[in-house]
């Protein structure tokens, strides 16, 4: 997803006639919790304001990124109708990056073609720290609100 100036929030043309009652399962990376509580927030707070109702909004938690793609295949058998992959990978000065990045990028893709229910890749993956918590609600906005409409709208096609 593009950053706010360029991502369409309007749900209008999807069509989906009540949006309360669509269940969303989220799962949370706990590494780098300052950012993907900010994520988390946006996502869930765009849910709430799009008339999903809290009582369907579902969070798992998970020890780090490397461990959404576990998260997201056990909550696939929950009957959701998105699920939302929330985490952030931060490069260092090792290779590790570039491993975590490819796996879990890779790893959601699959749970996506394997399975019926839309999983949303909210997986920060920066260089630094500041382009993570600029784009986790600063100057680039919150990638975890994009997430929150990118799980509406593919929803819509179920």
């Amino acid at each position: 997803m593009s950053t706010n100036n360029k991502f369409d929030f309007s749900l209008e043309k999807y069509n989906i006639p009540n949006y309360s009652n669509l269940k969303i399962g989220i799962v949370v990376s706990e590494w780098n919790s300052d950012i993907t509580n900010n994520l988390l927030s946006g996502a869930v707070k765009e849910l709430i304001s799009n008339g999903i109702t809290k009582k369907n909004i579902f969070v798992n938690w998970v020890p780090g990124s490397f461990e959404l793609v576990y998260g997201c295949k056990q909550i696939l058998k929950k009957n959701f109708d998105a699920i939302i992959a929330i985490g952030c990978v931060i490069k260092g000065d090792t290779d590790h990056y570039e491993y975590i990045c490819s796996s879990v990028s890779n790893g959601i893709m699959q749970l996506n073609i394997e399975s019926d229910i839309p999983v949303i890749f909210c997986v920060l993956t920066d260089h630094n720290k500041v382009q993570s918590s600029e784009r986790s609600g600063g100057k680039y906005g919150n990638k975890g609100t994009e997430a929150a409409i990118a799980a509406i709208k593919m929803a819509s096609f179920k």
